[in-house]
C-alpha cells in the first residue's frame, strides 16, 4: 500500500475479473470513492471477458466525474494477477450456468425443488464438489504470492468457499461479504418509517447477527435505541397472510422479490427474526414446508429461479457489455449498497466499520456451533484488523435446524478434498429438502446423476466412481 496525493494506492486482484455482476459492482463503488486509488488486476479464465472489463474500468476512470481513479489490467495468470496484491477479491462462478441446470432441476425428478440451489440442498452439495478445488488452488496461489493480503470473496457457496480457504492455507486473511442480511435490515428501516414517519435508513437498523451464510437470524434489533424484536412480531401477525414487501418492489427482476411471508412465519415459529431473502431460506427447511411445489412458492410469495432465466440474464448482461465497450452506454454512477469498499477502507486504516461476515467460528462468536464451521456474524475492522463479534448462541430450534447443515459443510468438504461419494449420500440424507422425499436407492442414483454431469469441471478421480 501507498500513499498518492493523501489517497491510499492498492493494489488489488480480481479472481474473476471477467464478471459481468459483481465486477461491474464493484467498479462503480471504486469510481465513487476519492480516499483510495491504484491497480485492478483482472484474472479469469475467460481472457476476453476480463479485458472487456479492463476497457470498460478504464474508460469509467477516465471520466471527469470519476472521484476514484483506477487502473485496470488484464493479468495472462493467476500468479500474475496475486503477486504482491494488497486485497485479493473472488467473484466466479463455479461451473456454467448449464451444471447449474443439473444442480436445480434434476431432483425435481423426484418431486425436489429448490428456489436458489447454489448453498442448500442437493444442488449446493453438488456445486461445492466443484467449487472445493477451485478455491484450494486460490488459497495455495495466495499462500505463494500475496500471503499477507486480505481476501474478500462473494462466490457461493459462500461458507464452504471460506471454509476452504481457511483449511487449505490457516493463516489467510480472508472472509465472505453477503448482502441479504442487508434486505432483512431494509425491511426493518421500512417498517421503523412506516410506524414512526421518520426517514430511517439500513444503516441506522443495528442488529445481532448469528447463523450460517443464507441461514442467518437476528435475534437483537433497534432503532436509536428502540427495540424492533415487538415491531417485528407485530408486521409478522398483521401481513403473514399479505405479506409485507417494505418497498421492494422496484427490485430489478421479480426473481428475486418475496412477500418476506416465509420471514414472517418463521418468525412465528421460532421468535428470531430469519435474516436472508425468502427463497434461500426455504431451502434451508423442510422441503413439505415452503418448496413442496411451484404452487406452494407462489402461495408464499417467492419464486424459483430457473437456469433458463440465468442463461437469459447472462446474455442481457453480455448485450449491455456491448454497449458499454462502444460507448452506445454510459456507465451509471450510483452506489450499489455493498460494503466491500467501506470494508476495506477500514483495513487499510481510513475508517473503522462493523460489517456481517462469513468466518470459521474459531473465536467461538456462535458459541453452539463446532468451531470448524463456517458461521456469518458481525465483525469489526479496524486498520489491518478483523474481530468477529461474539454473537452468543442460537435458540435450541434454530440450532436444531441449523446443526444438519454444519454437519454437512464438514461431509461435503471431505468429498470434495477426498473425491468420495459416501460423504455426499450421508450430506443427502441429512439435507431438509430430501428427507422423505425419496428412497435411499433413488436418492443414490440421484446423487450419482448429478455428479456425472459435472464431471467436466470435476478432478478426473470422480469419474471412476461415477
Amino acid at each position: 500500500m501507498a500513499h498518492e496525493d493523501n489517497k491510499k494506492s492498492l493494489t488489488v486482484a480480481y479472481i474473476g475479473g471477467g464478471s459481468m455482476a459483481w465486477a461491474r459492482t464493484l467498479m462503480t463503488d471504486l469510481a465513487l470513492e476519492p480516499e483510495l486509488c491504484g491497480e485492478i488486476r483482472l484474472y479469469d479464465i475467460d481472457t476476453q471477458a476480463a479485458a472487456n472489463n479492463e476497457s470498460i474500468g478504464n474508460r469509467l476512470s477516465a471520466n471527469p466525474g470519476t472521484r476514484g481513479k483506477w487502473r485496470y489490467v488484464t493479468s495472462p495468470s493467476l500468479g500474475a494477477a496475486l503477486d504482491g496484491a494488497d486485497f485479493v477479491i473472488i467473484s466466479i462462478l463455479p461451473g456454467t450456468f448449464e451444471h447449474m441446470r443439473s444442480d436445480v432441476h434434476l431432483p425435481e425428478r423426484l418431486g425436489v425443488y429448490q428456489s436458489v440451489g447454489d448453498t442448500a440442498g442437493p444442488g449446493g452439495i453438488i456445486r461445492s464438489l466443484r467449487t472445493v478445488p477451485m478455491f484450494a488452488v486460490f488459497a495455495e496461489a495466495v499462500r505463494k504470492y500475496a500471503p499477507n493480503a486480505w481476501v474478500i470473496n462473494y462466490t457461493n457457496p459462500m461458507s464452504m468457499c471460506v471454509r476452504t480457504l481457511y483449511h487449505t492455507f490457516p493463516e489467510i486473511k480472508a472472509f465472505g461479504c453477503c448482502h441479504e442480511v442487508f434486505g432483512t435490515q431494509e425491511l426493518l428501516a421500512a417498517m421503523v418509517r412506516r410506524e414512526w414517519g421518520v426517514k430511517a435508513a439500513r444503516d441506522d437498523i443495528h442488529v445481532n447477527v448469528l447463523g450460517l451464510n443464507h441461514f442467518t437470524w437476528f435475534d437483537r434489533a433497534s432503532y436509536k435505541g428502540n427495540d424492533l424484536m415487538g415491531v417485528f412480531a407485530r408486521y409478522a401477525d398483521e401481513f403473514y397472510e399479505s405479506g409485507f414487501s417494505g418497498g421492494a418492489e422496484g427490485l430489478p427482476d421479480r426473481v428475486f422479490a418475496c412477500s418476506n411471508r416465509v420471514k414472517f412465519d418463521l418468525y412465528r415459529r421460532y421468535g428470531c427474526i430469519a435474516a436472508a431473502g425468502d427463497r434461500h431460506l426455504a431451502e434451508f427447511m423442510p422441503g413439505d414446508m415452503y418448496l413442496k411445489d411451484p404452487q406452494t412458492v407462489e402461495d408464499w410469495g417467492f419464486y424459483l429461479t430457473s437456469a433458463d432465466w440465468r442463461i437469459e440474464d447472462r446474455a442481457r448482461k453480455a448485450e449491455r457489455t456491448a454497449r458499454l465497450i462502444s460507448g452506445e452506454e454510459d456507465f451509471a454512477l450510483a452506489p450499489s449498497g455493498e460494503e466491500g469498499i467501506l470494508l476495506i477502507k477500514a483495513l487499510c486504516g481510513l475508517t473503522r466499520a462493523v460489517s456481517n461476515v462469513i468466518l470459521p467460528n474459531t473465536a467461538g462468536q456462535i458459541a453452539n456451533l463446532p468451531p470448524e464451521t463456517a458461521v456469518e456474524t458481525n465483525a469489526l475492522f479496524s486498520c489491518n484488523d478483523l474481530r468477529p463479534v461474539a454473537a452468543g448462541g442460537l435458540n435450541n430450534d434454530i440450532l436444531a435446524l441449523t446443526l444438519p447443515h454444519a454437519e454437512n459443510q464438514t461431509e461435503t468438504l471431505n468429498a470434495a478434498l477426498d473425491h468420495d461419494i459416501e460423504p455426499v449420500i450421508r450430506a443427502f440424507k441429512r439435507d431438509p429438502l430430501l428427507i422423505g422425499r425419496c428412497s435411499d436407492a433413488e436418492l443414490r442414483a440421484l446423487a450419482r446423476d448429478m455428479i456425472r454431469n459435472t464431471l467436466d469441471v470435476l478432478p478426473e478421480e470422480w469419474s471412476a466412481l461415477c
